[in-house]
């Protein structure tokens, strides 16, 4: 890609604009119409579910980059849009841009349900073979549902558990067990994933590749280059991503994706002129 310099440089361009105003809008209507008498469930309609879940549609590869958790979530996602983003449209137009902003999102969202689908491989074909087990007697149902319980820590009283080991022909204790681990099985694969992050990532690692020694001013007040600073994000967002920490409910591999993907698109789009930077 050619240096190009704008003859007008807009601080809020047309497609960062839109984007901030449907994503404020969609925010707004979560906030708005969600709870538990809700008739429509922003999250289990319109988040991205691994494809193991029942609650999973095609759309959702998109609409879930338009759904936020809370306003901290959403300020920070599009706070980053505006910085990065309007000088990316600045430099490419809004078509290109806007190509460019969602084949990253869909990209993160590709690559964070190849990792869920690695993640949960071995507890839906467990949960499968259980649900197998109901056929084979309800001896052979306890045993395999015990197995279940202790391999992935299922709460459930201990002396009940006791109690239908020891008296496998009661069966509804065996078919409460059996809704236990149902319910529990769900409530991992049902685990929704909302946020533009996947796709601001990837405009952050394409600001980073096309202005390197730009200075970034972190709190508004540390000067740390961009390249830096950008290597040190994605370690940081590798290390924890790797480590897989309890309690860390961050799509890490979908930040990490869109960076990639990002990088990917605007490096081929450069590469007749590599050593173009600013």
């Amino acid at each position: 890609m050619t240096e190009f310099r704008p003859t007008r440089f807009e601080i809020l361009p047309l497609i960062v604009k839109n984007l901030l105003i449907i994503n404020g809008l969609m925010f707004l209507a979560q906030m708005t119409f969600s709870g538990p008498t809700a008739s429509f469930s922003f999250e289990d309609n319109l988040a991205l579910h691994a494809w193991q879940s029942e609650l999973f549609r095609p759309w959702q590869l998109i609409t879930h980059m338009f759904l936020h958790g809370d306003f901290g979530h959403i300020f920070g996602n599009m706070f980053a849009l505006w910085m990065f983003g309007s000088i990316l449209e600045n430099l490419w137009g809004p078509k290109r841009f806007l190509t460019f902003y969602l084949v990253c999102g869909l990209g993160a969202a590709f690559i964070h349900l190849l990792f869920l689908n690695y993640e949960f491989a071995e507890l839906a074909r467990d949960y499968q073979y259980v649900f197998n087990k109901q056929d084979a007697g309800n001896q052979a149902l306890v045993n395999a549902m015990i197995d279940f319980i202790n391999k992935y820590h299922v709460g459930f009283p201990a002396q009940s558990l006791e109690f239908i080991r020891e008296n496998p022909q009661d069966n509804q204790s065996v078919d409460l067990l059996f809704q236990s681990i149902t319910k529990a099985y769900k409530s991992a694969v049902n685990n929704a994933t909302i946020g533009a992050s996947g796709a601001v990532f990837g405009v952050l690692a394409a600001f980073i590749y096309l202005f390197p020694n730009t200075y970034i001013y972190l709190y508004f007040l540390v000067p740390i280059k961009a390249k830096w600073l950008g290597l040190l994000y994605f370690g940081y967002e590798v290390l924890f991503a790797l480590r897989n920490s309890a309690g860390d409910n961050v799509a890490r591999w979908a930040h990490i994706g869109g960076a990639i993907v990002g990088f990917l698109i605007v490096l081929t789009w450069n590469k007749k002129n590599k050593k173009t930077f600013y």
